[in-house]
């Protein structure tokens, strides 16, 4: 809820942004752009929940704050946690970057676990990303981290489960999650169904190797498939080891020890 500093900026902003993010208005009556932000920033606090306070600064009447802060042009919006600015934004942002801006820099627990569980996932621990990217979801489940949260659990349980993983992931675009859906329909391709080519048996031996789990050997399996025939099964082969590579990541042992292989197979 919005409110016009009728008190000490230390206690009412400084201070209190040790207990709750506080974000500073800075306007005043004449500037237009001001009464086109104070609105949108009146709505995003409101429905903000609590997760954060705003706070608004006449700076007609603060001159001495203006100076403080090295504030040259208004609106200018101060995002305080801790006791110190965190983030600014100088001009009148639309709704959706305002809502972005605070997305990005507003504390989040969910945050915090969505960026320990990428790194697990980058160092290989799948079970540490997986409870990470849990706790995430289940911290914020419809934050602004809540679909990262959701691509990094389809991402680490693609392999043992592809049609939860394509649920994770509906909805969501990016080349991550196309990753996960093409590694779905491979582990679900009935190799039976397999064109008939020079390279069949041998596609449909890593195709059996990857939905048994055995992931470095269907890597093997398929790029001996892309020198052999990379046209065959409409480049399948080269989609699906990148898919993999992408949905599993550096981290994964299987795509360190296969890649290099894979990425010479192509020239």
């Amino acid at each position: 809820m919005s409110t016009d500093l009728a008190f000490d900026f230390q206690t009412a902003v400084v201070a209190a942004s040790h207990d709750q993010p506080v974000v500073v208005d800075f306007w005043a009556p004449w500037c237009g752009p001001c009464r086109v932000l104070g609105p949108t920033l009146d709505r995003l606090a409101e429905a903000s929940s609590g997760r954060w306070r705003l706070v608004k600064v006449n700076t007609d009447e603060h001159p001495d704050l203006m100076a403080r802060f090295g504030i040259r042009g208004i609106p200018a919006v101060k995002l305080f946690v801790d006791g110190a600015v965190a983030a600014e934004f100088t001009g009148a942002l639309p709704e959706p970057a305002v809502r972005a801006w605070l997305d990005e820099h507003l504390p989040s627990s969910a945050r915090r676990f969505v960026e320990a569980g990428t790194a697990a996932w980058t160092d290989g621990d799948a079970a540490a990303a997986r409870a990470a990217f849990q706790m995430a979801l289940d911290a914020e489940p419809g934050g602004a981290w809540a679909e990262a949260a959701r691509l990094g659990l389809a991402r680490t349980t693609v392999l043992e489960d592809p049609d939860r993983a394509v649920r994770r992931v509906d909805g969501l675009v990016g080349a991550e999650a196309d990753a996960v859906r093409e590694v779905a329909s491979a582990l679900g391709r009935d190799p039976a169904t397999l064109p008939e080519g020079a390279v069949r048996e041998r596609y449909a031996e890593a195709l059996g190797a990857l939905q048994a789990g055995r992931v470095g050997e269907a890597l093997d399996g398929f790029t001996e498939v892309v020198v052999q025939d990379r046209a065959y099964d409409d480049d399948g082969a080269r989609r699906t080891a990148v898919a993999l590579f992408v949905a599993l990541g550096d981290g994964h042992p299987a795509v360190r020890a296969k890649r290099p292989a894979f990425n010479r197979s192509l020239f």
